[in-house]
């Protein structure tokens, strides 16, 4: 399955084809993959993610499906690469990983079926859809602070193209430790499905992404954490979080909170721990 992938190489963005360990660009320079420094491997105008549609989430949740695909927006200024630091913001302490497949959108895309979808599409990639719940008690309509602050959407390292999404498990480690272990089949509604369902009302463009949804056991994570997100034959998506320059400004806006709400979120939905918590961290 070929490979692609966007580098900065002698101070320009350039694609990349991947060849073993080593990255060719197309004008035949090569550059070992260690020695990348890599970016998003597209430029979508808009990113478009599912809130639920692994059941192993929702299980974990205690709750049920809707009926139909429900969605948010992570605005492209979102984006990082893989590699690329995640950032928590000084003041906060409610970010979570969610390791999920991201969608490649290659051909403009309207009012498609299902079945006629797939060729809409040019490949896939691995995204870690960030959460930041410290914003959820003002947010949670929007999402967009929670999942829209910036560097909480890395994708990478690559774009595969003709994957088969069917059957593939999809992986999350911390620090070198299994904390998600899913498969694309747990997935209420495909990846051919969610492009069509999106493409009835939005036009989507080449470059566009959407995010599939993630498995269950997202937790949070600190400052000095390496989270790595691994899709049966896409790859392994590496980013360590950060702390962020500057505190969350105090003198505009809503704060960041730790409601019920958002600590029972960010820690799996375990309500019936409420009051009992474990230290912030």
């Amino acid at each position: 399955m070929p490979e692609y992938r966007r580098i900065l190489l002698d101070g320009a963005a350039v694609e990349t084809v991947r060849e073993g360990d080593e990255l060719v660009a197309g004008d035949g320079r090569r550059v070992r993959i260690e020695d990348s420094h890599h970016l998003p491997p597209v430029v979508p105008s808009k990113v478009v993610a599912v809130h639920l549609n692994h059941r192993s989430r929702v299980e974990e949740f205690q709750i049920r499906l809707p009926a139909t695909p429900t969605y948010f927006h992570k605005p492209v200024s979102a984006l990082n690469s893989h590699e690329g630091a995640v950032v928590r913001p000084e003041g906060c302490g409610w970010l979570n990983y969610e390791g999920e497949v991201a969608i490649v959108i290659g051909r403009t895309c309207r009012n498609v079926s299902p079945e006629e979808a797939g060729p809409y599409i040019a490949g896939y990639t691995v995204a870690n859809d960030f959460g930041l719940h410290d914003f959820r008690d003002t947010d949670a309509g929007s999402m967009l602070r929670v999942k829209g602050s910036d560097t909480l959407c890395p994708l990478g390292p690559g774009l595969v193209t003709d994957w088969d999404f069917r059957g593939k498990y999809l992986r999350t480690y911390v620090n070198g430790t299994l904390v998600q272990d899913g498969s694309t089949d747990e997935m209420q509604w495909d990846m051919h499905y969610l492009v069509a369902d999106i493409a009835r009302t939005i036009t989507l463009v080449p470059g566009d992404v959407l995010l599939s949804g993630t498995p269950a056991h997202s937790r949070p994570v600190r400052p000095g954490d390496v989270v790595e997100v691994e899709a049966e034959g896409l790859g392994r998506l590496r980013n360590r979080v950060v702390t962020g320059p500057t505190p969350i400004r105090a003198d505009v806006g809503a704060q960041p909170t730790e409601s019920e709400e958002v600590v029972s979120t960010a820690l799996g939905g375990d309500w019936e721990f409420r009051g009992v918590r474990p230290p912030r961290r």
